[in-house]
Formats: C-alpha cells, sequence, structure tokens
C-alpha cells in the first residue's frame, strides 16, 4: 500500500518546467537550527503544489559516510532503498516528501576527496595541478546536479539541497563556493538561496535581536552568495518591525522574511511556513507553473498529532538512549503507528543495562504497555536487552525487535525455552559453542579484522516471503515484504528447526530460503511477538504508518483494554 501525495486543487494546469531548479539551504549563527526540517517542510509544500522534488544533503565532514560514526556523536544512520548509509536528515526528506531518495542525495567531503584523488591518481586530469578551484568544487557541483540527469525516470522540477554545518565553518567554504557556481552556471532566475538564522531574544532587555542574522548574512555575501529569503528561527512571533529591519538590512523582500516560531510537533513546520508565504514565494521567484495546496491529507495527520483519542507507553530498551536522535527513525515510526490508532505514544528511555537481572528489568519496564527493541552493534548492553525480551515474552506485554532486536530474541528464546544455556552470536563471543546468531560466511574476513569495516554489511532492499497466515504477513497484508537492512550477522540455519519446534517461528525467510527474516511467536504463546532482521522504520510515513509498528501500538492498546 502506498501513500498518496496531498489531493491539490489546481490553480494552473502545471507544465514541465525547462530544467529543474535548485534551490539551496544555509544556516547560520549556530547550529541544529532545523536547517533539514525547513528544507523538508518546504519539499513536502512544493509537492502538495504538483511540482516533483528530489532533496540531498552536503556533509562537511571527511568521514566517506556515517556509517563508521559513533551515534553518540552524529546520530541514527539512515539506510537508502539502494544501501546507501546516509545522514538522518535523509529521513526527514522522505518522511515529509514521501518518495524514496538514492546515495546521490547524501554527499561528504570524504566523498569527494576520493574521487578526486582517485581521479588523479588514474592520470584524469592530465599533469594539472589539482587544487580545491576548480576540481573539488567542480566534483562537488556535479554530485549537486546528480539528480537533474537521473539514469532513470524523468528529472525533478526542483532540487533542494541542504549544505551542512554553518556559514562561517571553514568546512563548508568549498560547498558554498560550488553552490555559487552552480548560480552562475544555471542563472540566477533558476536558483534560490534560503537562509536559515537564529533571531534570539534577550530577556535583561526584553528584545529580539537581528544582529546575529545581519553578521550571518553579512558573511554569506562575503562568500558571494545572496539569500533570496531568510527563515527566521525564534521562540515566539516577529513583530513586523523586526521583520523590516531584516528585510533592509539584508536586502531581501520583506516577504521573503520568514517566521518559524518553536512548534509542538515537527509536522506542524508545513503549516507554518506556509502561514508565512514561503513555498508562494518560492515558486513565483522560481517562475515554476504550480497548484494550490489542499491540506486535507496532512491535517489528517496533524488531527492526530493534536487531538489523540488515547495514549500508550511503549519502552525503548537501547544503549545509545541519552542521546534520543540514535533513534530517530524509530520514533517517528512509533508516532506514526500511534496516529493509525488514534493515540499518543509516549517513550520511556531504558538504557538497556538496567534490564540484565530480572529484579532491574521489572524495575525499569513495569507498567509499560509495549516494548521496542532497537538495533545497534558491540556487546555492551547486550544482556540487558536479553533481560529486557525475557520479560516482555514471560510477561506477555507486546513487543517488537529490530535488527539486534531480532538476533536478541532468538540468544533469549535458546537460552530460556530450549536450554542452550551458551547460545550466543558470534558478533559477542567469537569463540561461543553455540552460535545461533553468526556472521554471513562472505562478511568473516572483514568481522575478523581483515578489512575494512566501512560498507561491508548487508545494505538496503532485500524481499522475503511471509508464512502464510503469520502475524506478519497479516500485518502487511501480502505474501512478500521488501525493506531496508544493516547488519552483518544471521540467525544459524543449524538452530532454525529446534527453535521452530520450541515455538520461535521463522515467518519470514529470503526467496532462497537461506535467510531468516523475520521471527515469531504465536497469536495463542503471545499477543504480539515480532522480531525482524530489516529496518521498517526506514519505510514508516507519517499519514502511511508502517504496518509493524501500527501492529505494536494496535496490540498494545489492546492489552490495556484487557488489563481495564
Amino acid at each position: 500500500m502506498r501513500l498518496q501525495s496531498n489531493s491539490v486543487v489546481p490553480h494552473r494546469s502545471p507544465e514541465p518546467t525547462q530544467i529543474p531548479r535548485h534551490i539551496f539551504v544555509t544556516g547560520g549563527v549556530v547550529s541544529s537550527l532545523g536547517k533539514g526540517l525547513t528544507a523538508s517542510s518546504l519539499g513536502h509544500l512544493l509537492r502538495a503544489r504538483g511540482l516533483s522534488v528530489k532533496m540531498q544533503k552536503l556533509d562537511p565532514y571527511i568521514n566517506v559516510d556515517p556509517g563508521t560514526m559513533n551515534p553518540f556523536q552524529h546520530g541514527e544512520v539512515f539506510v537508502t532503498a539502494d544501501g546507501t548509509e546516509a545522514d538522518l536528515d535523509i529521513g526527514h526528506y522522505e518522511r515529509f516528501l514521501d518518495i524514496e531518495l538514492s546515495g546521490a542525495a547524501n554527499a561528504t567531503t570524504g566523498q569527494v576527496y576520493s574521487r578526486v584523488i582517485a581521479r588523479e591518481r588514474r592520470g584524469e586530469y592530465l599533469g594539472d595541478t589539482v587544487q580545491v578551484i576548480p576540481h573539488i568544487v567542480d566534483e562537488i557541483k556535479a554530485r549537486m546536479r546528480a539528480q537533474a540527469t537521473p539514469e532513470e525516470g524523468e528529472a525533478p522540477d526542483i532540487i533542494i539541497t541542504e549544505i551542512g554545518g554553518t556559514v562561517g565553518d571553514i568546512e563548508s567554504l568549498p560547498f558554498l563556493e560550488a553552490a555559487r557556481q552552480v548560480r552562475q552556471d544555471l542563472g540566477r532566475e533558476n536558483v534560490f538561496f534560503l537562509h536559515v538564522s537564529l533571531v534570539p531574544f534577550i530577556p535583561t532587555s526584553g528584545e529580539l535581536k537581528t544582529k546575529p542574522t545581519q553578521h550571518s548574512v553579512a558573511e554569506l555575501r562575503g562568500l558571494g552568495i545572496q539569500p533570496d529569503a531568510i527563515v527566521c528561527r525564534t521562540d515566539r512571533e516577529l513583530p513586523e518591525g523586526v521583520k523590516r529591519k531584516i528585510a533592509m538590512m539584508c536586502d531581501v523582500d520583506l516577504e521573503a522574511v520568514v517566521t518559524c516560531q518553536d512548534a509542538p510537533s515537527i509536522y506542524e513546520i508545513p503549516r507554518v511556513l506556509h502561514g508565512e508565504g514561503l513555498d508562494a514565494y518560492v515558486v513565483r521567484r522560481l517562475g515554476v507553473p504550480f497548484r494550490d495546496v489542499d491540506w486535507s491529507d496532512w491535517d489528517r495527520v496533524l488531527t492526530q498529532v493534536r487531538e489523540p483519542k488515547h495514549a500508550v507507553e511503549i519502552a525503548v530498551v537501547g544503549k545509545y538512549v541519552d542521546l534520543p536522535d540514535a533513534y530517530l527513525s524509530v520514533i517517528e515510526a512509533l508516532k506514526a503507528g500511534g496516529f493509525a490508532h488514534s493515540a499518543k505514544v509516549e517513550i520511556r528511555w531504558v538504557p538497556s543495562d538496567e534490564c540484565d537481572s530480572a529484579a532491574g528489568a521489572e524495575a525499569a519496564l513495569g507498567g509499560v504497555d509495549g516494548v521496542l527493541v532497537p538495533g545497534g552493534f558491540g556487546v555492551r548492553g547486550v544482556e540487558g536487552k536479553l533481560g529486557a525480551l525475557r520479560w516482555a515474552r514471560e510477561g506477555r506485554v507486546p513487543t517488537l525487535g529490530i535488527c539486534l532486536g531480532l538476533q536478541c530474541m532468538v540468544i533469549e528464546y535458546a537460552r530460556n525455552v530450549l536450554g542452550i544455556q551458551e547460545a550466543n552470536s558470534s558478533e559477542f563471543d567469537p569463540d561461543t559453542t553455540e552460535p545461533v546468531v553468526a556472521t554471513m560466511e562472505e562478511q568473516r574476513e572483514f568481522v575478523e579484522g581483515e578489512g575494512d569495516l566501512g560498507g561491508t554489511m548487508r545494505l538496503g532492499d532485500y524481499p522475503a516471503v511471509l508464512v502464510e497466515g503469520s502475524v506478519v504477513a497479516e500485518a502487511y497484508g501480502s505474501g512478500v515484504a521488501t525493506e531496508r537492512h544493516r547488519h552483518r550477522y544471521e540467525v544459524g540455519n543449524a538452530y532454525r528447526q529446534r527453535l521452530e519446534e520450541a515455538g520461535l517461528h521463522a515467518s519470514g525467510v529470503s526467496p532462497d530460503r537461506e535467510l531468516v527474516e523475520y521471527v515469531e511467536l504465536s497469536r495463542e504463546a503471545h499477543p504480539f511477538y515480532v522480531g525482524t532482521q530489516a529496518h521498517p522504520e526506514f519505510r514508516s510515513r507519517p499519514a502511511r504508518p508502517h504496518p509493524l509498528f501500527a501492529g505494536l501500538i494496535g496490540a498494545a492498546l489492546e492489552a490495556r483494554k484487557v488489563e481495564a
């Protein structure tokens, strides 16, 4: 099933644009202002106006991708359908626009320099001295425009590119120069610069201060870029006088100064920006055909956000819970699962170490309506995840295990139901005598330290065949499911029959039946106890909740009703 895009009321019949227009989103003053959410919301509005939109994030860090980065530093690693490990903002883009993006949606300094150095080694520059300008900048420009000429399908009407970091950062300078040159190459009428800046309120003086924004724009103009519009992040409404001052001092139209006040939900932001007229200004400035927005679909989402009829509490048991961004897509998928049942989902963050004993699990999890064990790597916290799963399994608390969560379900069941006390994963104990979870053979050399860790996993879309009549088949409403993956370890085939006979069913397998993709307990044994090797959270959408998350929330609501 697919989410239908926002219905629209024709303003005038759209005609194909001659070349894809480009919108660059930059940030000033401080980081974490919400450039990604601003870009996503604008993309949503342009899609709702009948335009095809692609999005892109340019990250100035030297890592090739975030795949080997600590979640405490970088947050979640988002995975695209084609198997690219990408920045978490790509997840915002996909959720807000309900589109699937490719690896072209994320580029890093590491990728750019790796490509340029490889070309230099092959002699492709014919002896030239390789420099930031033109060689690095040209490579960045090529990546900026890659989605304008896709190998398959039609070119989009609009490409929105978010440039990571803050104006003034040394790392961002080549990306900003490349963006400036793209405007020169395509013509000023085909490129739009949107600057997101902070307008702080100083309590001691009781004033909103525009000077930080003025300095940020001055820095941007010093690099040869004049913003076309400014989104002002603030905790309160901007008076007309403040907007006029920003417009005058930063040389933008008054209607191009947009207030983006803190909102109670990220899903309110498209409404906020539309109310400020940003999308209307952009389509007029770029000269693209457009339609008027009909908000019926998105307003249904907002109704669920603002007026839920029920509430459930779900425990997320993980080892990165001190930084919720490490589980960003999981949290948004849980919220969307709640939308499917008009329920508000409250998250109880549970460090997995707290659940490594029965008493600890009861203290940490007592009273929750459901449990979710997300993915992760490494042995730290695993015993606590096993303890949490045993507590949920024996207490018949609805549970969903994702990736490592499925692997822990298998280990816990093997130990406590099959009685295999040494059951383990070769990831956690390479010398285990009972590897109920083990590495894929083709990846063994990497896990044993004989190769690079980057890009060595089962990544991206893989199909699974679902067992007829199973919980997962009923949830999906299909006998086949395709989900995105990010893992190295699989359920040991030598143990599959014993697990099946003991009641933990392999309810979804790869088409060749070699790999276990889903496990579950029967409905008679447990109201909802499902694990998947995949990361279904990456396919969840606000208006199209993922069936497994909707299933978890539905089971949690049903269990609460039974208890009542």
